[in-house]
């Protein structure tokens, strides 16, 4: 018997190359894991639904662009400032790359700010941008912001900003810190001039955004399961030496502790703001 001509006989559980090449191929885009009830969805009907789970209504995170397409009325929106950009002020190591590669996902900055109708009423809309280094907050964020809110108070608009921040820009050092303040300055200006100012926390809102502009609304709204935060849970357990609740720090949580007003659904929010927008008097506003 020649050794060499021997073959394995076929399991007929091995699939042959034959029924292999005919099995479809499915892209992995088509699909996304909710990471909360583990369902898998399909990335189209998560699309339509706002992009939020339809089994257990977790709402997957939201770039800017998405946002603004879901809140402002149809061809609605024209942006402000919408060609300044982040530079390396302080050479720090690798933000170069870090801001190219932020840029490549298609946002020049971790927040967009414009002018827009929400069901007809006028509003200047500020949405920042997880897919930008996590929506950080560097001086060029600051400053859209801070211009955002000038012009809503030269113009007597109300003003919506719905956040997502890990905090401020580590990169930018102190100079990305002292947004906190200038910020804070254009919100009291626009507060003093008695216009209204509406907040839609998201996940995750932390850091130096939570410690100024995200808590100063006049009415703060949330989405649902939202980490709403200065410092993180670790952080603060290592600190106090004790054990905190499972739910500390959610949207849900920190309402109960009167911080946030209300927790809305995404699927309810824009006729939530426009309603708190009428009830407050804000109508057509006036023309450019």
């Amino acid at each position: 018997m020649d050794l060499f001509s021997f073959r394995k006989p076929k399991n007929e559980l091995e699939a042959s190359s034959d029924q292999q090449q005919n099995v479809p191929f499915v892209p992995d885009e088509m699909w996304i894991k909710c990471p909360k009830c583990n369902t898998m969805l399909l990335t189209t009907d998560m699309e339509e639904n706002l992009r939020v789970c339809t089994r257990c209504n977790h709402h997957f995170r939201m770039n800017a662009k998405q946002r603004i397409a879901m809140l402002a009325d149809e061809n609605s929106f024209f942006e402000y400032d919408a060609d300044m950009e982040s530079k390396n002020i302080l050479d720090f190591p690798g933000y170069d790359q870090k801001l190219e590669k932020a840029r490549a996902k298609g946002s020049k900055e971790s927040v967009i700010c414009g002018r827009c109708k929400m069901h007809g009423v006028d509003v200047v809309l500020c949405a920042m941008d997880s897919d930008f280094m996590m929506g950080s907050m560097g001086t060029v964020t600051g400053e859209k912001i801070t211009r955002a809110f000038e012009y809503a108070t030269e113009k007597k608009l109300p003003v919506v900003v719905c956040t997502v921040s890990g905090g401020a820009r580590m990169q930018e050092g102190i100079l990305s810190l002292m947004q906190m303040a200038k910020t804070s300055g254009a919100v009291k200006r626009h507060s003093d001039a008695g216009l209204l100012y509406i907040t839609v926390l998201t996940d995750p809102t932390t850091g130096g955004v939570t410690a100024s502009f995200a808590m100063e609304g006049d009415i703060i709204l949330a989405e649902p399961d939202t980490l709403v935060a200065f410092a993180g849970p670790r952080v603060i357990e290592q600190t106090m030496r004790q054990k905190l609740p499972k739910d500390f720090q959610t949207s849900e949580f920190v309402m109960q502790k009167g911080f946030v007003d209300a927790v809305v659904s995404r699927d309810n929010l824009k006729d939530t703001l426009v309603k708190l927008l009428r009830i407050h008097g804000c109508g057509a506003g006036e023309a450019e």
